[in-house]
């Protein structure tokens, strides 16, 4: 049986995920890294709330965070 999951619950994750990231690299504010990273602050606290992004928005946060694809979806995913 293949697998089924909501959108909701998949946005959720990869916004906890890129949270959880986040706070591992030191910074306690999306905002800070936000700024940092030259990603707009207001659509940084959306990609962490889980809503809706972009592929290409979901690439810049991964490289902003340093990490592969492999790395950055090599948990919270299961």
């Amino acid at each position: 049986m293949e697998a089924q999951f909501s959108k909701e619950e998949m946005l959720k994750k990869l916004g906890d995920r890129i949270k959880q990231l986040r706070i591992n690299k030191g910074y306690s504010s999306y905002e800070y890294f936000a700024y940092e990273h030259n990603i707009s602050r207001a659509q940084f606290g959306r990609y962490e709330r889980g809503e809706d992004l972009r592929f290409s928005s979901l690439i810049k946060v991964i490289n902003a965070l340093d990490l592969t694809l492999a790395e950055f979806f090599a948990e919270g995913f299961d």
